[in-house]
């Protein structure tokens, strides 16, 4: 089965616009290189995986994209990474 590598990443954005000036909001996203992963807190990286999972299983699950599977990787410091590996058919 195909798949893609990926790494959840955490970005805070602040929206410019008239409408929404000053909103700010943090979004999860998939990056494909290791070196952009966000390094999570040991006590803070579950709670993030598990809001990703849910959202892409009702979400980005379909067509082509068969699921994910996510993998923690400790970094020198004892930060996380998370690698995500999305299944594509």
């Amino acid at each position: 089965m195909p798949q893609n590598v990926l790494y959840l990443v955490v970005l805070p954005v602040v929206h410019l616009g008239t409408l929404n000036f000053g909103y700010t909001e943090q979004i999860l996203t998939l990056l494909p290189e290791r070196l952009l992963a966000t390094e999570f807190l040991p006590e803070e990286v579950d709670k993030y995986i598990q809001t990703f999972a849910v959202r892409a299983e009702r979400y980005l699950t379909g067509g082509q994209s068969e699921g994910f599977s996510f993998e923690k990787e400790a970094t020198k410091d004892g930060r996380i990474r998370v690698r995500v590996v999305q299944n594509v058919g």
